[in-house]
């Protein structure tokens, strides 16, 4: 746990740590992919992109998501 607190809080890039970069990067992949699938009404490009897409960007949210929590847990580990 050590080694995810010290990923978590003493990495930095632009000025946030690393745990802060990674939910924001996790909130756009959610975001991106409910915003694909309620604009396939719409759009008929995005009509055209198959499910697997959506699956694999909710997968990737999910674990995003997960590394972020276990990088939150490990401060108070």
């Amino acid at each position: 746990m050590d080694v995810l607190q010290n990923w978590a809080y003493e990495v930095s890039l632009g000025g946030f740590p690393l745990i802060a970069l990674i939910g924001f990067i996790t909130y756009a992949l959610f975001l991106t992919t409910a915003i694909m699938v309620s604009a396939k009404r719409w759009s008929r490009k995005l009509r055209r992109v198959p499910v697997r897409v959506h699956r694999w960007m909710g997968i990737g949210a999910i674990a995003l998501a997960t590394f972020h929590l276990l990088m939150g847990l490990s401060a108070y580990v």
